[in-house]
């Protein structure tokens, strides 16, 4: 394994910390380990426990690094909420080199240009998006390196976000005892996978339907265009399990997870189970079809959220319909249903790597994917993501030094804005 060529993603959800190790090789990648945990310090998808979001994070990162036999070290990670926006941003600089070639320098300094924006003094640059370059003129460029010219421009997208949400966020990685090599749109990250090029040229809709946040983003004219979160998901459908059939919580997230159906015509009423009700020492036997006049209801009312939002979006046609993703999406007869809300034609997305064939992973590969595709547009050498100490030798109390934070600050893999996030820190 290059570790140099090594990416994690860091997908910190309502219901569940994902971490994936993933190798990129020759453009394609390869899973190499999977941890999973559940999340306990996030509600409606915003930190409300340190402490236990934290402990979510060490869970999940352990149980990656024991399939590896490697220590993690840094971490792509998602954000995601209603505190960001997007808006355009542009930038021209004149080529530096004296043979007039655009190289990394170039680049490098047409992206600082796009910055200068104001910004209001709560929020954070998160990310810029290129859209195109344009070299003397001719637009349309995707890479400008080795080219020549004298005029470089980028036109892109300038992604920001509020402090506290974000410092929350990167306050958490750090006291696992990780660093942050890179933070990326959770909707951005998911296109890269979910959605093809061709949808996204025509105009989609991706919907991600987690645990405690349902996320819409637009897809058009080859380049995310909008998007909205709505603080509803699979958790509310878990409640009405829960205060329908007198069960805990935890009960009802299982029933969910191993007897749901999301559309009632298609659900079973032979498939039968029993639930440990609240008060009773006898459990209670339902069916399949049963349990989908709890869920459908909750399901379709999601459903009908997210047909409102694209509409107020200000996009009533998508050519290319909708995508679904996201960990309730899980649930059988979602995608049925979808059709019947929606109106349009509906598909599910599903990573096709081994190991991680579930929507819920989609984030997570596509937090790889994107904070790759970042590092060739800016020309920059990835940084170790992890090293081949023990992991049994190197419990996270340890990793948590403050000589590795201090060294990794430094390092010029990580992005300026990087820096200036800890610098809030620390300083």
């Amino acid at each position: 394994m290059n570790n140099e060529d090594t990416y994690v993603s860091l997908d910190i959800g309502t219901s569940g910390v994902r971490v994936i190790i993933g190798e990129m090789s020759g453009g394609s990648l390869k899973v190499m380990g999977v941890g999973n945990a559940p999340s306990t310090g996030l509600k409606k998808g915003a930190i409300v426990d340190i402490d236990e979001t934290v402990q979510s994070i060490k869970n999940a990162v352990q149980e990656a690094e024991r399939m590896v036999g490697l220590e993690i070290e840094q971490v792509v990670v998602g954000v995601n909420g209603n505190h960001i926006h997007m808006q355009n941003c542009s930038g021209v600089v004149a080529v530096s080199s004296p043979d007039r070639e655009i190289n990394n320098e170039d680049i490098e300094r047409v992206m600082d240009a796009a910055q200068v924006l104001s910004i209001p003094p709560e929020r954070e640059i998160i990310d810029v998006i290129p859209n195109q370059f344009i070299v003397d003129g001719l637009d349309g460029i995707s890479d400008p390196r080795g080219m020549l010219g004298v005029r470089l421009e980028m036109e892109g997208t300038i992604i920001t976000g509020a402090k506290t949400a974000l410092h929350n966020l990167l306050r958490c990685v750090e006291k696992a005892g990780l660093t942050v090599a890179d933070i990326c749109l959770q909707p951005l990250a998911a296109g890269t996978v979910a959605v093809s090029k061709d949808e996204k040229a025509l105009g989609v809709a991706l919907i991600d339907i987690g645990g405690g946040a349902a996320t819409v983003s637009v897809f058009q004219h080859g380049k995310m265009q909008a998007m909205s979160v709505l603080n509803i998901g699979g958790d509310h459908i878990t409640n009405d399990i829960s205060v329908g059939l007198r069960t805990s919580s935890e009960e009802a997230e299982r029933i969910k997870r191993e007897n749901g159906h999301a559309f009632i015509d298609d659900a079973s009423d032979e498939i039968t189970f029993e639930v440990a009700s609240i008060g009773s020492d006898e459990p209670e036997e339902y069916s399949q079809y049963e349990i989908a006049h709890v869920i459908e209801p909750r399901m379709e009312e999601i459903l009908e959220l997210v047909d409102d939002e694209i509409h107020k979006l200000g996009y009533s046609d998508l050519p290319g319909g909708c995508v679904l993703t996201g960990g309730t999406i899980m649930i059988p007869g979602s995608l049925e249903l979808a059709r019947d809300v929606l109106r349009l034609s509906v598909r599910t997305a599903v990573p096709d790597y081994i190991g991680v064939r579930e929507p819920v992973y989609t984030i997570g590969i596509g937090l790889i994917e994107f904070a790759h595709q970042n590092v060739k547009i800016q020309g920059r050498e990835p940084s170790a993501s992890v090293s081949s100490g023990k992991t049994e030798a190197a419990p996270a109390a340890e990793r948590a030094k403050p000589e590795k934070r201090d060294k990794n600050e430094d390092d010029p893999g990580v992005k300026d804005k990087m820096k200036n996030f800890f610098k809030v820190f620390f300083e």
